[in-house]
């Protein structure tokens, strides 16, 4: 848990605009960058993500550091911080010297890192994404070797409509892979809403924070392999009736899809996350 001397250091150090200013932070379309400086809102952001004392933080693109104070100052017990950006070191440098011990920062690309070392359970993942690597990562974070994986929960910041293709239902065009892929192991909630003037630069869309808490077990039983398979394929062509779409894992995908109680001639997004897990037994059983 912090203590008062870390609250009061990352009280003394300026504001976001004037670090932007002072190390020469412009947003980098390149690195999929649009920072975040309103203090008010970072902090919200760590609330959402929920209890952080006692937790280490993982996060993804701390830019200057804003996310990064609110979470300290939220009392996580240490945060890993991953930063592609070299022109942000110097920054979060200041951050980790009034919070000593509690910030680690690792130069470095997030895609090229599996888990980095320092983190200790429980673990928490928070972020706001860079848009560039958003949905890849959540992905790698969804379907790892083994489960439960190394985190507790994921509060993310994503373009609005990646974080509506996460929390979505059946039956309208938003749902897809990533929804099936999420609520399969997660409860998933779209919790706060932001438009683009929140960021600098401002982005084109509004984006939206989702909060993921993982299920120990998944929601129904299926091989991950085989229902990651199944919903690729699905949604590859998710105007075509099942019968059609997913020919290719079977000759007998009729029979399948029968006997896991859905209708040949249905699409894809009408298939519930229950629907998919059945088929991939099915298959399985071939």
């Amino acid at each position: 848990m912090s203590d008062m001397s870390d609250i009061s250091g990352l009280d003394a150090l300026p504001p976001l605009s004037r670090v932007i200013r002072d190390h020469g932070l412009a947003a980098r379309k390149s690195l999929g960058q649009n920072f975040l400086l309103d203090m008010n809102l970072t902090a919200r952001i760590a609330h959402l993500a929920g209890d952080l004392t006692g937790c280490d933080v993982l996060e993804v693109g701390p830019g200057p550091g804003g996310l990064t104070r609110a979470l300290l100052a939220a009392g996580a017990r240490r945060v890993v911080a991953v930063e592609k950006d070299a022109r942000c070191l110097p920054a979060l440098a200041d951050i980790a010297a009034a919070c000593p011990d509690r910030l680690r920062v690792i130069h470095g690309d997030a895609l090229g890192h599996s888990l980095p070392e320092g983190l200790t359970p429980p673990v928490r993942v928070v972020a706001n994404l860079p848009y560039n690597i958003g949905t890849e990562l959540l992905i790698r974070w969804l379907t790892p070797e083994h489960w439960p994986p190394f985190w507790q929960s994921l509060t993310l910041m994503f373009q609005k409509e990646v974080a509506e293709r996460i929390t979505a239902g059946p039956g309208g065009k938003a749902y897809g892979r990533l929804a099936v892929l999420a609520q399969w192991r997660c409860e998933a909630r779209m919790v706060l809403t932001l438009p683009p003037g929140a960021f600098s630069p401002p982005p084109k869309v509004h984006s939206a924070v989702v909060h993921l808490v993982r299920r120990d077990r998944p929601l129904f039983p299926a091989a991950p392999d085989v229902l990651s398979q199944v919903v690729r394929v699905a949604f590859n062509q998710r105007r075509k009736m099942l019968r059609t779409a997913l020919k290719s894992l079977s000759p007998k995908i009729g029979e399948h899809l029968i006997a896991a109680g859905l209708a040949p001639t249905d699409r894809a997004e009408q298939v519930s996350v229950e629907g998919f897990c059945a088929l991939a037994r099915t298959l399985s059983a071939e």
